[in-house]
């Protein structure tokens, strides 16, 4: 999922106005007005780059007339004190936008490492991570993208993509067969439709119902073993049609034993609401 950069123009804008206000006084007050500097991005611990077209953005809508080369692409691996970026032009431009810019990089960054983690913690077998929708508030399609990056696979993006009946849901409509039947009726021909299952009793009501995804929610390795089992012996499943996904408090200590009891897919919310920031930092050249 690229980055539509038209897209995150506002959202930078926000930003930016959000850190520079009435504007920079520090800067304004000790940088003479027509001094030039190079600056360096550079990162300061290993891990996964993302955002690098959006730091980019940052510092061009402080100031178009700043010369920029990335020296790294969005999902290449960093090493402790590579150079990803460099700046030149007027050193308060530099300054303004060095903070807002190194936010995103450092957030996506955070992100993307992450997720590479969970991916390499399930390499070999059949599950693929997902992300969800514990995403920060109007960063959902930059922190997707992040997971991307990392080598996560991305859920739906909201509420209007992809139907995913869940606990509430399935109250609401008298139970697991009820809500799958009225989830095909009420949406476009080709729609994806995602059951959440708590228990062995609504899996079975599930499978039959033959939705295109199961997820099976907070179930104990033991209870999750004997649910793929059953979901493996479906004909849906021999049909190539039945996926499985688990979900609920999945970490870095339990993702491997939940990928072992065959499921698909494995979502984990942590990629994105608990990713600790990757640290980067900007060092200044004054040039003139």
């Amino acid at each position: 999922m690229p980055i539509d950069l038209e897209q995150i123009k506002p959202l930078i804008a926000a930003a930016l106005a959000e850190d520079i206000g009435g504007g920079d006084i520090t800067s304004n007050a000790t940088v003479p007005e027509a001094a030039c500097g190079l600056a360096l991005i550079m990162a300061k611990q290993e891990g996964v780059l993302a955002g690098i077209d959006v730091c980019r953005q940052v510092f061009l809508a402080v100031d178009a007339g700043l010369a920029i080369e990335a020296r790294k692409a969005d999902g290449d691996t960093l090493d402790l004190g590579e150079v990803v970026m460099t700046i030149q032009g007027r050193t308060r431009s530099i300054l303004a936008a060095e903070r807002t810019a190194l936010n995103f990089l450092q957030r996506l960054s955070g992100i993307a490492t992450a997720t590479a983690v969970y991916v390499a913690e399930v390499e070999g077998l059949r599950a693929r991570i997902l992300d969800t929708r514990k995403t920060t508030p109007g960063l959902r399609a930059l922190e997707k993208y992040a997971v991307a990056c990392g080598g996560g696979r991305n859920h739906r993006m909201g509420l209007y993509d992809m139907v995913l009946v869940k606990d509430n849901h399935i109250e609401a409509a008298g139970g697991v067969t009820a809500a799958i039947a009225l989830a095909r009726e009420g949406t476009p021909d080709g729609t994806a439709i995602e059951v959440e299952v708590q228990n062995l009793a609504q899996l079975e009501q599930a499978i039959a119902a033959e939705p295109d995804v199961i997820m099976l929610d907070n179930m104990k390795p033991e209870l999750m073993e004997r649910a793929c089992r059953m979901a493996w012996a479906a004909p849906a499943r021999d049909r190539g049609r039945l996926r499985l996904e688990a979900s609920g408090n999945v970490t870095l200590d339990t993702v491997r034993s939940v990928a072992e009891c065959g499921v698909d897919f494995i979502s984990v919310g942590a990629l994105t609401h608990s990713a600790p920031a990757f640290d980067f930092s900007l060092q200044l050249k004054a040039v003139g």
